[in-house]
């Protein structure tokens, strides 16, 4: 290292936020909760053939260990609490994916028993739509769920207890 190089070769220089969301983005912990027959397609994205490993997205069975939860088939109103209370569990900062129409928007099923889209009790970063939506959906809207992390700002800080996290604007 000489004067003509001041950081050498192997520097690299970023901000604490880029670091932060990028090993965030890098390590995806999604809490699976299946419901109906979208559950199905969510198991073959976690198998061998599409490996979400390869993204860093392992899936865990305890809320307290995930930071993102994927909501997969049809929400009724006796599981919505139940669901709630997953949600809480876990910490912060956690993400929320719909995947297929009936945890977007009901699918077709109009009842009273029904929740009409799981955005009615949790806040949706990510929706996946299909009927059901096949396991490149699901990895797709994983990856977009990864820009949208990538995007955040004063996250780490938001942690601390300074400030709050802003989420990029839609």
């Amino acid at each position: 290292m000489g004067v003509g190089q001041p950081l050498g070769d192997n520097i690299i220089t970023t901000s604490l936020d880029g670091l932060v969301n990028w090993a965030r983005k890098s390590s995806i912990w999604p809490m699976t909760f299946g419901l109906a027959c979208c559950a199905i397609e969510m198991m073959a994205t976690g198998a061998s053939h599409n490996d979400l490993d390869r993204f860093g997205i392992i899936f865990r069975a305890s809320p307290r260990q995930s930071d993102c939860i994927i909501i997969a088939g049809t929400v009724t109103k006796k599981m919505l609490p139940v669901i709630k209370t997953v949600y809480e569990q876990m910490p912060e900062p956690k993400w929320v994916v719909a995947m297929g129409a009936c945890a977007c928007s009901g699918g077709i099923f109009d009842t009273y028993s029904v929740v009409q889209g799981i955005d009615e009790a949790l806040p949706v970063d990510v929706y996946i739509p299909g009927c059901p939506p096949r396991p490149e959906a699901l990895l797709y809207g994983l990856m977009k769920l990864q820009d949208k992390i990538m995007k955040e700002k004063n996250s780490f800080g938001a942690t601390l207890g300074f400030g709050e996290r802003l989420e990029p604007a839609a």
